[in-house]
């Protein structure tokens, strides 16, 4: 039959899933099986999420890949845990050396936006800490469909397309192994055509056999350090073999009686805890009305100008977490929004691609995971042989030496990429996630109050038409938002433009965990090729 596959004229309806025993959400429907047939082997929530996200690379290989980074919040034994596998940018990299080249900001694509992956060392450190299965058995079913092929999916078809006439007409060799790999015969995989990587079961399998040790200090390793060398790029294996991922104590913030969690910087997910601090003690009414939108736009705006302004390295802020968070600077931020738009500055605090995941356990175990490399296909750079796309998250640092996040030698730029967990009264409620760049931590806000404040079905949650902030007094609406909420917040002076497509409005997930009877709850984001596993 010939149709197209991404034409969908009609509305349609996904409904909440329920079940008891195990549940994973991704953005990819076979990476959600895997995840599931893992549980059913005797594995954990945290075995099922590290195969997820490793199938993930092989299934929609435009939006992460095992040259990415990896971020978790993990639900272990009724204890929180968070994970920061972001890597830093290379030692022999600066400002003056990028500069030197010939450039006035760091380039999307290419060697030089390249920094140190933390994704595979982020699946040994979760399998080492709290797997139940070993990670030969783990990452089994991401080598099968990387060996013998899979049906690519409409969404990520249409991504793989673009991609490949954007590498295709840069000219530069550095970017033929990308298209030898995801274009081998002139063109991108369309939906429903089979598409296989013997190099990328290869190099998963060793991953698997050495615990992530041969990417960071072996031949996988020195591939990477050749090839480096060979174009002029900073990565060397020296940077390799240094990272380590980094355990970090989760943040979070009270919200009418639920507790919301973010990885604390380098992340952005300060900004999601300090927009819904600002709107906490907010009038807010009910969800289509002018007035919520305007006020969650205006305190979103507030949040990312001074996220913008502070976050990076945690090592190099020049404030504080609590800072930031502190009730009284909310406060202050709180009193400028009035009846109209304003033009957000940072204030004064005083002394995209990507994919998440979800899974959930019978034990009332859950993971919150997301993973990335960046933009689609990351900086274009795949080592020969390997499978490896290498992430351009470099990209985000600025070359101004006064900026918060300048460039410097083994520094972990800004980082888009951020899970969320909710909890109530010391009980797991469920991780949630949005995806996509800077939209983010506006689609968390969303997504959180459309939950607590509005009610909504986790499903719903998501289907939710979104908004996001782009600049100064600018939002762009997705296409089913609704035009007299659009037109009222013109009149309050946003500059409203409507998009043609959903695809810059993330693609996120849900899983809910009734503490009563252990029930576990899904949605999935009607926006992607998104399925919920369950069992």
């Amino acid at each position: 039959m010939n149709f197209d596959a991404l034409y969908y004229p009609y509305p349609s309806r996904r409904m909440t899933v329920f079940g008891r025993k195990g549940m994973v959400a991704a953005t990819q429907p076979l990476a959600a099986q895997v995840g599931l047939d893992i549980l059913k082997q005797g594995g954990n929530a945290v075995d099922a999420a590290i195969a997820t996200a490793a199938c993930l690379t092989v299934v929609e290989p435009n939006s992460n890949s095992i040259g990415g980074d990896t971020f978790a919040i993990v639900w272990m034994n009724k204890e929180m845990h968070g994970l920061n596998a972001s890597g830093p940018s290379p030692q022999s990299i600066s400002i003056e050396a990028v500069q030197e080249a010939g450039f006035q900001s760091i380039p999307a694509h290419g060697m030089i936006p390249v920094t140190v992956p933390g994704t595979p060392a982020a699946w040994a450190a979760l399998s080492e800490r709290f797997g139940r299965l070993p990670l030969t058995t783990v990452l089994r079913p991401a080598i099968d469909y990387a060996e013998y092929g899979y049906p690519v999916s409409p969404t990520i078809s249409r991504y793989w397309e673009d991609a490949t006439r954007q590498f295709q007409s840069m000219g530069s060799s550095e970017f033929e192994p990308w298209l030898n790999t995801f274009a081998p015969n002139g063109r991108a995989p369309r939906a429903g055509e089979m598409w296989r990587s013997k190099a990328h079961a290869n190099t998963l399998a060793s991953i698997a056999e050495t615990n992530s040790e041969s990417f960071y200090r072996g031949h996988l390793a020195d591939q990477i350090d050749a090839h480096f060398r060979k174009y002029g790029g900073f990565l060397r294996k020296e940077d390799l073999m240094s990272y380590t991922p980094e355990w970090v104590e989760p943040v979070h913030i009270h919200y009418k009686g639920y507790e919301v969690w973010e990885i604390p910087p380098n992340g952005q997910g300060l900004i999601v805890l300090m927009a819904l601090n600002i709107l906490k003690d907010m009038d807010i009414g009910s969800k289509d009305e002018v007035d919520t939108y305007h006020k969650q736009i205006e305190a979103v705006k507030l949040a990312f100008v001074d996220g913008l302004r502070y976050i990076t390295d945690p090592a190099r802020m020049s404030v504080t977490v609590d800072q930031l968070l502190s009730s009284d600077y909310a406060k202050t931020r709180r009193e400028s929004i009035s009846e109209t738009a304003l033009y957000p500055e940072a204030g004064e605090p005083s002394p995209g691609d990507t994919v998440y995941l979800a899974t959930a356990d019978a034990d009332g175990n859950m993971v919150s995971l997301i993973q990335s490399h960046a933009g689609d296909f990351g900086a274009g750079i795949v080592i020969p042989e390997t499978g490896i796309c290498m992430q351009n998250r470099g990209s985000g640092f600025s070359l101004d030496p006064h900026h918060a996040n300048a460039l410097a030698p083994g520094k972990k730029t800004y980082h888009t990429i951020i899970p969320g967990f909710l909890t109530k009264d010391g009980q797991a409620i469920g991780p949630f996630g949005v995806m996509c760049g800077m939209i983010q931590p506006q689609a968390h806000v969303q997504v959180v109050m459309n939950l607590i404040d509005f009610m909504l079905n986790p499903q719903t949650a998501l289907d939710a038409p979104r908004w996001r902030w782009i600049k100064e007094r600018i939002i762009e609406v997705e296409p089913g938002f609704p035009d007299h909420i659009a037109q009222a917040l013109a009149r309050r002076g946003h500059i409203v433009q409507r998009a043609l497509d959903s695809g810059m409005f993330g693609r996120g997930q849900i899983i809910l965990r009734d503490p009563d009877t252990g029930v576990l709850i899904g949605g999935t984001e009607p926006r992607a090729d998104s399925e919920i596993a369950v069992w």
